[in-house]
């Protein structure tokens, strides 16, 4: 009730599926109290449990005998960054585990240190180019795409483009994980065309070209990775 008199017309509760019949509780009894607030207030996102794995084991946790692991206890074995990654990869209603062994890993199977690579890789070019990130969107903003026609810029730019899209979605349907999916997409991509192309060419207007798409890359991996409250590392 304090939330919709302070303001806030959508207001998403998250809880736990097993506390699923709360949702209906908790609605008749604003609309009971005849305060003004509309049917459906507030939205729900229900999450299924989380099996945590290390060693290849499940750890056993026991709401009974008091055994449990905390976000707390993830983060200090995982780290912040794959903590956040990994919880908002999932659908709410899916079933998730959560392997410590592979959050902590600095490999390609690890989706979180896989698309911060490919931010630190952009990054890496702009060195090796001598030239910084603002600087490069400065000189780079009216550059020619047109050299851009092979298969790998073509897909780096469709997939650029779709991000907006992404973003509206993921708000719309209370899904980050949409966000995850498109940022792990999007690294695919520009990994591959790294490990296919130069950047750093002889020729000024495919040089110029390719500068302006991995610049472009690397803002929309911070976008998105911003979003997440996730770190986008210029080395790693």
């Amino acid at each position: 009730v304090t939330k919709w008199e302070r303001g806030f017309p959508r207001v998403v509760n998250v809880q736990g599926s097993d506390h699923h019949s709360t949702v209906t509780r908790v609605r008749a009894g604003l609309q009971a109290l005849d305060a003004g607030i509309p049917a459906g207030y507030p939205d729900y996102v229900l999450h299924k449990m989380v099996t945590v794995m290390r060693g290849g084991e499940e750890v056993k946790i026991s709401k009974r005998a008091g055994s449990y692991v905390t976000l707390r206890d993830l983060i200090d074995e995982a780290g912040r960054d794959a903590v956040r990654f990994f919880l908002a990869s999932r659908k709410a209603d899916s079933e998730f585990v959560f392997d410590i062994d592979l959050a902590r890993s600095q490999s390609e199977e690890n989706p979180v240190y896989y698309v911060q690579y490919a931010h630190a890789r952009v990054e890496s070019v702009l060195r090796q180019a001598g030239i910084s990130r603002d600087d490069a969107v400065a000189t780079l903003r009216d550059a020619d795409l047109s050299p851009l026609a092979s298969d790998y810029e073509r897909a780096l730019l469709r997939r650029l483009a779709d991000f907006p899209d992404e973003i509206a979605l993921a708000a719309r349907e209370l899904a980050p994980h949409q966000i995850t999916f498109y940022l792990k997409d999007l690294a695919q991509e520009f990994h591959s065309y790294y490990n296919a192309e130069r950047f750093l060419v002889d020729d000024a207007r495919v040089r110029q070209a390719r500068l302006a798409l991995i610049v472009a890359t690397g803002q929309v991996l911070r976008n998105g990775l911003g979003i997440l409250g996730i770190v986008a590392p210029n080395e790693m």
